[in-house]
């Protein structure tokens, strides 16, 4: 860095330190009467949200939890979380957003190595701790949340074998509101999450008060004031991606900053999830593909009203047909990009001016893009000897990432921490190419491109070309070995339920191969067999499972079972 002179510093002057209090401290400012919803059971404001938060601090330091520990919470997304979010870091602890869908031995791994001092943990995942608690060696503290002190007559809680040191809202209920967050270095860990690799035990990914403070106001200089999706302070926001997963996008801590009514859905059912979108007014949402095609292909999504329904895609790409579907409908789909590690925001689809003039299909061209690149956030391309090759929009290469909120490594790991920042630049293991523009398009996965005959081929580019076929609701391609081409691509196709008895298998493959001869696709795009399936395998977070596909489905691609 360059020396420069700095400003002189009077010793009396106060300089806020960047923490999370202080967006919280915004949300009694404007309109704290606007409401947080919990299902169909729960129903507050934000002056009682802070109140709780309050509360939930007193909690914490009765139970010993002191500046430092570690907090972490096994529950649906619910109003219980969002305090969480606020309340454990502004005491300075740090906290461990528990993947609930990975398996018990890898939860019990994430435990055990984030050094977890105390769980909070839903009723419906004690059962995965029956299982394991007698295999976690850092805490022996556990605090039970359950939906039912919310019914008219509460029903007993589900017994332990392992002692609880009581239920969270009868604890919140006896503790004193009155609870002064000190103010401390912004520097401070603030958080931690496991993120699941190809390979070896899950990463741990951590971040401070700092880096989610500046991906807050990240995301506001996006959304709200570039409007790649307009968002404004009078949104209805619903998650519907995971609270632990990547702090739910950072959208909660936006949601509350701007006093956004809120609404959160608990265990993701299709109905319940309707029936909050349509009695709340819910206008912003994200979630992952897999969601989105659900509820779009419900029944009763063709009988209501979703013209003012605002969704960001990410996580797996955002197919072609899928956003055309949405589209039809009258949802604002758009979609963006990012990692666990960036925490996540990288690109959101942004339409200027001259974009938003364009037709539906020609739009498409761009909704279904990365997105174009976030404030804030520099972008490159790199190639296999590390140089840096240009944003043409033509040349691809390895996207590799800087940014004030981008994770410094990986807990406890610093070989695989050096490994994602080699060079200074964030790895991402994401191929893409980069227009002068700022858009970003992805190519594929490092290890899902397909090399086929000497060319690269996109198995996200053959998705997008399955995604438009009639009948197709879900497809996933994956590249196997192949004596002649070294490898050869094979897609997993789920159709939708009308199309069960008149589409097959080699049926979308000869629609694939007629557009072939029409010269729409290379003829190495199509498959060499399309399989019908009930469902596709998809990770913890809803994401294709391509890695499992390619190991345990191997056989039935090749043909080679029944």
């Amino acid at each position: 860095m360059a020396n420069t002179k700095l400003i002189p510093r009077t010793p009396s002057a106060h300089e806020a330190p960047l923490l999370i209090k202080s967006l919280l401290a915004q949300s009694l400012r404007y309109n704290p009467q606007r409401e947080i919803i919990y299902r169909d059971l729960f129903r507050m404001d934000y002056f009682e949200l802070n109140r709780r938060i309050r509360r939930l601090g007193n909690v914490l330091s009765t139970l010993g939890i002191q500046p430092g520990d570690t907090v972490a919470v096994m529950d649906w997304d619910s109003h219980r979380y969002l305090e969480c979010f606020f309340g454990v870091p502004m005491v300075g602890a740090i906290l461990h957003t528990i993947n609930v869908r990975l398996s018990p031995a890898q939860i019990l791994y994430t435990i055990n190595h984030a050094e977890d001092d105390i769980i909070l943990v839903h009723e419906d995942f004690l059962a995965i701790l029956e299982t394991i608690h007698d295999q976690i060696t850092t805490t022996r503290k556990f605090v039970v949340m359950s939906d039912k002190v919310y019914a008219e007559v509460p029903a007993e809680l589900t017994p332990t074998s392992f002692g609880t040191l009581g239920e969270y809202e009868a604890l919140l209920g006896a503790a004193n509101d009155t609870y002064d967050f000190s103010d401390f270095d912004e520097n401070t860990w603030a958080t931690l999450f496991y993120t699941t690799g190809t390979t070896g035990n899950p990463k741990g990914v951590y971040f401070s008060h700092r880096q989610l403070f500046l991906h807050t106001m990240g995301l506001m200089t996006f959304f709200c004031g570039y409007e790649a999706l307009p968002f404004s302070h009078r949104d209805v926001y619903m998650p519907i991606t995971p609270l632990f997963h990547v702090h739910a996008w950072g959208f909660p801590l936006v949601a509350t900053m701007l006093n956004n009514k809120q609404v959160y859905p608990g265990r993701y059912e299709p109905e319940m999830l309707l029936k909050l979108l349509i009695k709340e007014k819910v206008t912003l949402s994200h979630c992952v593909p897999t969601i989105l095609a659900m509820l779009v292909n419900s029944p009763v999504a063709q009988q209501v009203d979703l013209s003012n329904w605002k969704v960001i895609i990410g996580g797996s790409a955002l197919t072609r047909g899928l956003a055309k579907a949405a589209l039809d409908l009258g949802i604002n789909v758009s979609q963006g990009y990012g990692m666990s590690e960036t925490a996540p925001i990288m690109s959101v689809v942004h339409l200027n001016d001259e974009q938003l003039t364009w037709d539906q299909e020609k739009q498409l061209n761009l909704r279904t893009k990365a997105g174009r690149m976030a404030p804030f956030v520099e972008m490159r391309l790199m190639d296999d000897a590390g140089n840096f090759l240009p944003n043409d929009g033509h040349a691809i290469g390895e996207i590799v990432a800087r940014g004030s909120w981008m994770t410094q490594g990986y807990l406890k790991d610093p070989e695989n921490s050096e490994k994602l920042w080699q060079g200074g630049w964030l790895h991402t293991g994401d191929v893409a190419s980069i227009g002068p523009d700022y858009y970003v398009t992805i190519s594929d996965r490092v290890k899902d491109v397909i090399k086929t005959g000497g060319e690269w081929v996109s198995s996200l580019d053959i998705e997008n070309i399955f995604s438009q076929i009639e009948g197709v609701a879900e497809v996933a391609v994956v590249g196997l070995p192949d004596d002649r081409w070294g490898e050869r691509p094979y897609a997993l196709v789920v159709l939708k339920p009308e199309y069960a008895e008149i589409q097959t298998g080699e049926n979308i493959r000869k629609i694939l191969l007629e557009q072939c001869e029409q010269g729409t696709i290379n003829k190495w795009y199509v498959p060499d067999r399309v399989v019908l399936v009930p469902e596709i395998p998809k990770t913890s977070v809803g994401k294709l499972d391509k890695k499992k596909i390619r190991s345990e489905m191997k056989d039935l691609l090749l043909g080679n079972q029944a």
